[in-house]
C-alpha cells in the first residue's frame, strides 16, 4: 500500500506550559495525514461528500513514544493497510527527524448521508490502493 508523507510545524497553541504537545493534537495530525493522503491519491474528502459518501470513525488509537515540542517539524506518514467491504483502516507514524514520537491507527466506515454503512465501490478501493503519483 502507498504511504504519504506530510509535514506540520508544532504551533504554540498545541502545547502545554512546558512546551510539550498536548495529547489530543496527535489525533488532529492523524486527520491532516489522512486527508492529505486521500488528496494525493486523487480523492479529496470533499469529492466523497459530493458523491453522498462519508467516512465515520469507528475506532482510533495512539501510542505515544516521545514528546513533540513547540516549533518541531513533525512528519506524518500515512498509509491504508486494509480496505474491507464498507470500512478502511489508516495507519500513522509520526516522527521528528529520526525520532519516532507516536504511532496510531483509525478505522472508518463508509456511510451514506443517513449514516448507514455502504459498500466501498471497486473504483474507490482501486484508487485508495494505488501508488501515489511522484
Amino acid at each position: 500500500m502507498p504511504t504519504h508523507n506530510t509535514e506540520i510545524r508544532v504551533r504554540y497553541q498545541e502545547t502545554d506550559n512546558m512546551g510539550v504537545v498536548y495529547y489530543s493534537n496527535y489525533f488532529v495530525w492523524f486527520e491532516v495525514g489522512r486527508t492529505e493522503h486521500m488528496r494525493s491519491l486523487g480523492m479529496p474528502y470533499t469529492d466523497l461528500e459530493k458523491k453522498g459518501l462519508f467516512m465515520m470513525v469507528a475506532s482510533a488509537s495512539c501510542q505515544y513514544k516521545s514528546p513533540a515540542r513547540y516549533d518541531d517539524i513533525v512528519r506524518i506518514e500515512t498509509r491504508i493497510p486494509e480496505i474491507r467491504n464498507s470500512s478502511l483502516k489508516f495507519e500513522y507514524r509520526l516522527s521528528v527527524g529520526e525520532r519516532l514520537i507516536a504511532t496510531g491507527e483509525s478505522v472508518h466506515v463508509m456511510t451514506n448521508e443517513k449514516g448507514r454503512p455502504v459498500r466501498i465501490s471497486p473504483e474507490i478501493k482501486e484508487l485508495f490502493s494505488r501508488r501515489q503519483p511522484r
